[in-house]
């Protein structure tokens, strides 16, 4: 192999990682910017590299899918599915078909193209993608009421089958022109989720057997799960199934059973899940020459802000709206249909299968993508806080790692910089709130570790080193948080002046403060109210406006609110 390629492989990942801080800066997705790179560095561009191999495309892109959504599915929490489970897997798939019957209207009109072509095309750009979705909200801070981000996470990570399942299914009737019989689309349709469903839990379970049963050097356990996870992948594709669909609920059944050294291999995975990524779009970008693009820009324009402004839209109202959720949460799932790496892969498809039209298809669904990204991308964050979605975070450590003792159980060293106005004032080591079953390892100062006594001072610009179980985790970063929190998202702000308990009675509540409740039996618990207004699955920071009070869930346990904040009404 000629090393000019590996310099010039090498020089692009430095380049687009160098530029990626970009992203914060302009407000830029950072996926756009490696396919930027990628474009810059191809045929048309200054690079003058000439690269045509969809097949060494496609397979990179479907490694590198794999990796990302096994990383995905490890950071899916089971608690999330209370309340994002049925309507993510409505969206994700009666919702995928809607958006693929919607696009595909629009690209026959626009395109001018038989109808399976253009149903070719909805299939492809009706999936959203779990990586662009939430690189983009984590890397502007945001942290969004779980049903909201529940439902987002479960379906960008389970809607890919349902479109891999139409994609297939279209190209093989436009390859056998329409010969396949509805017995055997129905056949592919079960063979393709029901062997998902099945093998990755089941490969999951053995891959945490596996990790917790042999003794390795610590650094190979994100390894063997990512190898692990990749077989899984594979044997799933190998016997006609959606390894897409096994490998993240691989990734799920880890995440949420205790694994050995848990923290170290999602620290590892998180590379691995961004240089998937960047290796991903780059390889993407060289395949696409602007030029290429340009003569189908008008009708992929209307076919983009189509999709945006009316398809997505309609989909997620009429699927969501039996779900609880209200107005301000409906228009950011639906402008959140964010496309990003699935569909140009799904796009390789009918290039390979080597189809009529299949370039038109394959730049189509570049052009889409590059529009989702500019359009939704640089406009997600700042909507988000406009609609109020917003929810105070705690503050999560520096760093984990794991003690892999017997004796030390699920305990693990927690790192926690002090920062921020409240750590101005020195305060006592034994002044601060812990939870139980933590300790205080050591303080360290200027490079120097100072052993923890209760009189010890601690302020900003120190480092607590914490011993604490991963349950606790939420409580101590709130005790230990240096985050300096927007006005609006400060504790007293956001969830009022008193907090109340969730089984507090409002005839309580209406003599304690003065306050009444029109229409609204006194014997009726905060709790309740709360429970009415969202069908049943309440999170933190839903609110609820009785009269001159709004009362905001503080804290839940499964469907039910515990603490509550009670604000008056200026």
């Amino acid at each position: 192999m000629d090393p000019t390629y590996t310099l010039i492989g090498a020089l692009m990942l430095v380049v687009s990682i160098v530029l990626s801080p970009l992203s914060s800066r302009v407000g830029l997705p950072v996926l756009l910017i490696f396919l930027a790179v990628g474009m810059l560095m191809g045929e048309d561009g200054p690079g003058g590299i000439i690269f045509d191999n969809f097949e060494l495309a496609f397979l990179v892109a479907n490694l590198a899918l794999g990796v990302i959504l096994l990383d995905g599915g490890m950071r899916t929490r089971v608690e999330t599915f209370r309340v994002g489970l049925r309507p993510a897997l409505v969206l994700a798939t009666l919702g995928v078909a809607m958006t693929a019957a919607g696009a595909a209207l629009v690209a026959w009109w626009v395109f001018d193209l038989p109808w399976l072509m253009a149903l070719l095309i909805g299939a492809i750009i009706s999936s959203t993608d779990a990586a662009a979705v939430f690189s983009l909200l984590q890397g502007r801070g945001l942290h969004l009421n779980e049903r909201v981000s529940a439902t987002l996470e479960i379906e960008s990570g389970s809607n890919d089958p349902m479109a891999i399942f139409l994609t297939l299914m279209l190209v093989t009737l436009i390859g056998q022109q329409g010969q396949d019989t509805p017995g055997a689309v129905l056949l592919m349709l079960v063979q393709q989720f029901g062997l998902g469903i099945l093998i990755g839990p089941l490969g999951g379970f053995l891959v945490v057997q596996l990790a917790n049963r042999i003794r390795l050097t610590p650094a190979l356990y994100p390894l063997l799960v990512a190898a692990a996870g990749i077989v899984v992948f594979s044997a799933t594709n190998a016997l006609g199934g959606s390894g897409f669909l096994a490998i993240y609920l691989t990734g799920v059944v880890i995440g949420n059973r205790h694994v050995r050294m848990m923290p170290m291999i999602l620290q590892v995975h998180d590379g691995l899940a961004w240089l998937a990524q960047l290796c991903l779009f780059l390889i993407l970008g060289l395949l696409v020459n602007p030029s290429d693009l340009l003569p189908l820009a008008g009708a992929g324009l209307i076919l983009a802000l189509a999709l945006i402004f009316v398809i997505r839209p309609v989909t997620v109202w009429l699927t969501l709206w039996p779900f609880g959720f209200n107005r301000r949460e409906l228009v950011f799932i639906s402008w959140v249909g964010l496309r990003g790496a699935v569909p140009i892969v799904l796009a390789l498809f009918p290039v390979i299968a080597d189809l009529p039209d299949a370039q038109l298809v394959f730049h189509a669904a570049f052009f889409i993508v590059l529009v989702s990204l500019v359009v939704q991308g640089t406009t997600m964050a700042p909507l988000a806080r406009k609609l109020g979605l917003e929810v105070p975070a705690s503050e999560a450590p520096f760093r984990r790692l794991p003690l892999d003792a017997p004796a030390a159980g699920d305990h693990e060293l927690m790192l926690f910089p002090l920062r921020g106005k409240h750590w101005q004032q020195p305060k006592k080591l034994g002044q601060l709130r812990l939870p139980d079953n933590t300790a205080v390892a050591g303080v360290f100062r200027k490079r120097q570790c100072l052993q923890p006594t209760q009189d010890l001072e601690v302020s900003a610009g120190d480092t607590v080193a914490m011993f604490a179980t991963p349950s606790v985790l939420t409580d101590l970063g709130k005790t230990l948080s240096g985050r300096q929190a927007p006005e609006y998202l400060a504790e007293r702000a956001f969830f009022g002046d008193f907090v109340l308990n969730g089984d507090a009675l409002l005839g309580d509540v209406e003599q304690a403060y003065g306050i009444e409740f029109d229409n609204l039996a006194p014997e009726l618990t905060l709790a309740e109210c709360f429970a009415r207004r969202t069908k049943g699955h309440p999170v933190v920071g839903d609110k609820v406006t009785l009269g001159p009070v709004t009362l905001v869930a503080r804290a839940t346990d499964a469907d039910r609110v515990t603490k509550v904040g009670l604000k008056m009404q200026r």
